[in-house]
């Protein structure tokens, strides 16, 4: 639980404060233009509501409570930019390599030598993986 930091005998800077706060994470929260400008208003409804409160216990509560509210609702999630959810997210996406094999035989005569490499690699690496785990009989397109 947070403690109200603000002092309370001007309240408002605390009630800017919060209302930009709120408003600022609710443009976080909703995507949609009309929902967030719909929440906005209910919001700043709650705060005239609350705009000539004189009793300072009921205003250092109110204040403590906005504080936890909008610690309860805040946006805290941080995209990286190559993790899911953000902006580069499956930008360049991963080609395989089996995807070669796939290549019409038209296409891969225009790179001769990387396929003849690529198939004696190919023919390295079964023969390694015959020599370090046994015989075993691998599908014949690979």
């Amino acid at each position: 639980m947070k403690t109200a930091r603000y002092n309370l005998i001007n309240m408002e800077i605390p009630k800017f404060i919060f209302f930009n706060q709120h408003d600022t994470n609710s443009q976080f929260w909703m995507i949609p233009r009309h929902e967030y400008r719909y929440h906005a208003v209910l919001l700043r409804a709650r705060f005239e509501e609350n705009r000539n409160i004189k009793d300072m216990v009921l205003a250092h509560k109110l204040v403590v409570d906005g504080e936890e509210e909008l610690f309860d609702r805040s946006f805290n999630r941080i995209y990286f930019p190559r993790d899911p959810g953000g902006v580069a997210y499956m930008r360049n996406p991963h080609e395989y390599d089996h995807m070669l094999d796939y290549w019409h035989p038209d296409e891969k005569a225009q790179y001769p030598d990387y396929f003849a490499k690529r198939e004696q690699r190919k023919k390295e690496y079964v023969d390694y993986y015959r020599k370090k785990f046994g015989d075993y009989e691998l599908p014949k397109d690979h």
